[in-house]
């Protein structure tokens, strides 16, 4: 593999796209301004204007929220993992019906995988804007959002419908639903009652995970984040390893897994037999399998990444929250 040919898989943090009309809240005052990245996959965009960086999946998607400060993106669930790590901010995750059943506040490098079949939410507390960056199981990222009824009865006051079939219908455009589409039903309330709405305490300690605390145990070795033997037991079709500038020895290896680096800090300089690359902060790579390779931080001082590799597990979650 050439450098080139590794640089198709290589998202830049400074070369993302955002969308800022993906989903329903898109005209909701105090959603209106956050932006959507699709990195790896298509994701769960419900709009025609979202940018795919890379289509081609490997079992999971991989994509990014931006917002302002004071920007929250509105309360939905997802039929598969959802998983984030917060890259730069200050960010409240909010879950329940209303969004009141609890909430937990994450810092640059923690990461959350938010309970499966559970309305969640986020919210941009810091005073810059802010990036997450999130992984999605599934190919098809479980089929799409889904949304609380008061998110989709907000939205149709302010323009934006949507059908059946997964899209928006802007009316600010003069968009309507063809005839063959029906509006997205709202769930009914025997529907509602089978989302979960775990308490604070059994999120905590089992779905967050601090970074100075994976700091401190990957110093030998990358410490296993999410998976059957993890800090965060799951098998959600994913696993996921933090590694920091002590994790790895200098050797070569390689896996005939799927393997995606997200960079949280520091550069790494990712080097096989045909070239290398280095990877800065907020980029994406999306190593083939079975290519032998050595990664290594390019640099002196802090450095860490989330390494996915995909999983033989089902594409979801296997806890109940």
């Amino acid at each position: 593999m050439t450098p080139q040919e590794m640089e198709k898989r290589i998202v830049r943090y400074g070369e993302l796209k955002p969308c800022k009309t993906a989903f329903i809240d898109a005209h909701t005052p105090g959603s209106d301004q956050k932006e959507n990245f699709t990195i790896i996959g298509g994701g769960v965009s419900e709009s025609p204007d979202q940018h795919v960086h890379i289509s081609e999946t490997p079992g999971f998607n991989i994509g990014a929220a931006g917002q302002p400060p004071r920007v929250r993106n509105s309360l939905h669930s997802h039929r598969t993992a959802e998983v984030f790590y917060v890259l730069s901010g200050r960010w409240r995750f909010f879950w329940g019906r209303w969004g009141t059943a609890g909430e937990v506040v994450l810092e640059e490098g923690d990461i959350f995988n938010i309970p499966t079949g559970i309305f969640r939410g986020f919210e941009n507390i810091g005073t810059d804007y802010g990036m997450i960056m999130a992984i999605l199981g599934g190919d098809d990222a479980g089929g799409g959002v889904i949304w609380a009824p008061q998110v989709i009865e907000d939205a149709k006051e302010h323009g934006l419908v949507l059908g059946n079939n997964g899209a928006l219908y802007d009316s600010k455009k003069g968009q309507t639903l063809p005839h063959n589409v029906q509006p997205m039903p709202l769930l009914n309330e025997d529907e509602l009652k089978q989302y979960p709405e775990p308490e604070i305490a059994d999120v905590l300690p089992n779905f967050v995970a601090r970074y100075w605390d994976m700091m401190a145990l990957s110093r030998d070795a990358p410490t296993k984040v999410i998976g059957s033997d993890a800090l965060l037991v799951d098998r959600p079709g994913f696993k996921v390893d933090f590694i920091s500038n002590h994790s790895l020895d200098d050797q070569n290896y390689s896996t005939d897994s799927h393997e995606v680096l997200m960079v949280m800090r520091g550069h790494w300089r990712l080097t096989w037999d045909g070239g290398e690359v280095i990877l800065a902060p907020g980029d994406t790579c999306a190593v083939p399998p079975n290519l032998t390779r050595k990664l290594a931080p390019s640099m002196s001082g802090e450095a860490s990444l989330y390494r996915v590799r995909n999983t033989d597990d089902p594409a979801g979650l296997t806890h109940s929250g």
